[in-house]
């Protein structure tokens, strides 16, 4: 592990900031409190409501934590193609006795509220996702002394990143859960992500900073892959989710290794983003419909996801997983992250013990 990572976390092992709920303050003190790097998730939150959470968060732990921003977006969806969407989702409204969103409504997540809440009043961490802020953001990080962190899916963005100041990058491959940090939402892209341990390996090649590996990892042995590869911990998002601590709906949680949900696939059907999650009725109806409007259609369906999850329907639901999904324990926080640092060691001493033979 880096010295600047070893200085936040005792073992290489990184909650990664779910938004939506599931990255709860309580979530995160525990991660932290038990040697991992704890994270909150501030991407769907107002200014006043991480701030909020932040402090709830201090109040659990005085370890080191993170928080995760999203990027603006740069709103250039197709209203038309958003307008047909709407009506290809009429009759989920109509079951779900629930008018759609508007389409419309909160592109201004607070983004720049944000970064003055936490330049005002510090964190040990923050990371961005969907994009990458410019030099001067990480100048103002670094001159009050938080460590920054750029999600990133290709050596291009880790470039992008290194060059505009980042201090480390979470390469996530494509076998990730959730929304693909991409920071340009290219359609022709759709499912041309790149394998984690391979995405490390050209990601090093091309810059010479601290890398968070993420996608699918949910044993420490697939962690200790990752560190052979060249990483310097794991970010596991799945593995979490079904913590006791995890704020992720209970009808989330039991989808991860419930039979009826047997694989993963990414769509745009929730958010008009590409998340991978699992595949469902929704899914498989809207998800060949779904346009590249990013957050219009998150907009659009606010309400549908909301309702299916009052009526304990996690077919209209969006099961966010990872392709590990099936691997998931349901341990405390706490306990997973001691179990997973034990099965690194175990890892590592197998693999010294058979180079040595």
């Amino acid at each position: 592990m880096s010295s600047a990572l070893s200085d936040l976390c005792r073992y290489p092992i990184v909650q990664a900031p779910m938004a939506g709920g599931a990255s709860c303050p309580q979530l995160a003190a525990a991660v932290s409190e038990a040697g991992g790097l704890g994270f909150l998730a501030a991407g769907y939150k107002t200014a006043d409501g991480m701030y909020q959470e932040v402090t709830q968060l201090r109040g659990l732990t005085g370890r080191p934590f993170g928080v995760n921003l999203f990027m603006p977006q740069p709103g250039t969806a197709d209203p038309a193609a958003v307008g047909v969407y709407m009506q290809q989702l009429a009759g989920e409204a109509t079951w779900y006795e629930t008018p759609l969103g508007d389409p419309d409504s909160g592109r201004d997540d607070g983004y720049e509220a944000k970064l003055a809440i936490l330049l005002d009043d510090p964190v040990p961490v923050v990371s961005f996702t969907f994009g990458c802020p410019p030099a001067y953001v990480f100048k103002s990080f670094a001159k009050a002394g938080t460590f920054t962190i750029v999600t990133v899916t290709t050596p291009d963005e880790a470039l992008a990143a290194h060059q505009a100041g980042a201090q480390a990058v979470c390469v996530q491959g494509v076998e990730a859960g959730g929304h693909q940090g991409t920071h340009r939402d290219d359609p022709a892209a759709d499912g041309s992500g790149i394998g984690l341990l391979t995405l490390i390996e050209l990601v090093r090649e091309t810059v010479p900073l601290p890398v968070i590996a993420a996608g699918g990892l949910m044993r420490g042995s697939q962690i200790a892959a990752a560190l052979a590869c060249g990483a310097s911990a794991g970010q596991l998002g799945t593995a979490f989710l079904v913590c006791p601590e995890s704020g992720a709906n209970a009808l989330h949680k039991q989808a991860m290794t419930n039979p009826l949900f047997v694989r993963t696939e990414l769509t745009r059907a929730f958010s008009g983003r590409p998340a991978r999650g699992l595949v469902n009725r929704f899914m498989r109806e809207h998800g060949p419909y779904a346009p590249a409007a990013y957050p219009e259609v998150h907009h659009l369906t606010g309400g549908l996801r909301k309702a299916a999850a009052k009526a304990g329907d996690p077919q209209g639901m969006a099961l966010w997983a990872g392709q590990g999904h099936r691997l998931a324990r349901e341990l405390p926080a706490g306990r997973l992250v001691e179990v997973l640092a034990a099965e690194v060691d175990a890892a590592r001493a197998a693999s010294a013990l058979g180079g040595a033979r």
